[in-house]
């Protein structure tokens, strides 16, 4: 099996209550890849940047069992920079600064070698360099995933986004996301409504509130696990998507029972994410660590009751 994943590989710098950092490694690629190394044994990675990223962060990924060679690098060009600053509840935060740079001239090229990959995760990025992506995928990959955001359900967008969601299995989206897109308050109305519109599956995100996954009328929830210390919420989404895609591709099964499972082990992932600045906490994990954390999710939704007749 094999994990192909399309999104962004970038600088970022970000200030939260808890600390600050100058220009370190990000992207919805770069979070995703590290992820899903710990468990796909090949993860292909589609992305553009300028000569000034530091080339040993693809060598570091390579050693992980990444193959870069499908990242455009931009000679005399500078990579996508984004910079934000977090409020206190860390589910808010302003933009300072954006700098798309080179991802004004993103063009997916799809290298021959990753079109058979098994399970293709569409990052956050622009809905008609998506579609362009399943359109070079000349063979149906076994599970299609897709990542948006509120953005794109603009009105400049939001007419190729809906062909986009009509074309994959799995749409993840955030709660605030699942409403604007289906119009709708209640999420489990919402869920019912864009599923309609093509995808199997749906997983909403609510953060600190843990994630929800439909299927036709099949809903699981998983809960976060409460953390002692959280320094930097940026690309636990993604990191969340690594690790649930990454777990499917390694158990070579796309049920929804097992991506119940995966739910927890995105969830995990995620929150290994939180505890450092950027991608540095994901870049040291054991397996270890990995299955103890899931125990931990697995204990705190785990009782017994004794119905009363």
């Amino acid at each position: 099996m094999s994990l192909l994943t399309v999104g962004t590989v970038a600088f970022d710098a970000i200030e939260t209550p808890f600390g600050k950092t100058d220009k370190i490694v990000g992207g919805a690629a770069t979070y995703i890849a590290w992820s899903a190394s710990y468990f796909s044994k090949k993860v292909n990675i589609v992305s553009v940047i300028g000569d000034d990223f530091d080339m040993s962060e693809l060598e570091e990924l390579r050693a992980r069992g990444v193959d870069t060679s499908g990242i455009d690098i931009k000679a005399g060009k500078k990579s996508f920079f984004w910079s934000g600053k977090y409020h206190l509840d860390m589910n808010s935060r302003d933009t300072l600064i954006t700098d798309l740079n080179v991802l004004l001239e993103f063009d997916p090229i799809i290298p021959d070698s990753y079109k058979d990959s098994d399970i293709v995760l569409l990052g956050n990025i622009d809905p008609n360099l998506q579609l362009k992506v399943i359109e070079q995928l000349t063979n149906r990959p076994k599970l299609v995933v897709l990542d948006t955001m509120n953005f794109w359900m603009t009105l400049g967008f939001k007419a190729k986004l809906d062909e986009v969601i009509g074309k994959v299995d799995v749409l993840t989206v955030n709660d605030a996301e699942a409403r604007e897109l289906a119009n709708e308050y209640s999420l489990v109305k919402a869920a019912k409504k864009i599923m309609k519109m093509g995808p199997k599956y749906l997983v909403i995100k609510k953060g600190e509130h843990g994630a929800l996954l439909f299927h036709e009328n099949e809903v699981f929830f998983a809960p976060a696990l409460p953390l002692e210390e959280v320094f930097d919420p940026t690309g636990a989404g993604d990191t969340f998507a690594g690790g649930f895609c990454g777990y499917l591709d390694k158990t070579r099964d796309i049920s929804f029972d097992n991506m119940k499972r995966a739910i927890i082990y995105g969830s995990a992932m995620a929150s290994f994410c939180v505890e450092k600045f950027g991608t540095e906490r994901i870049r040291s994990l054991t397996h270890q660590e990995i299955e103890e954390r899931v125990k931990d999710f697995i204990d705190l939704v785990q009782f017994d009751i004794v119905l009363e007749d």
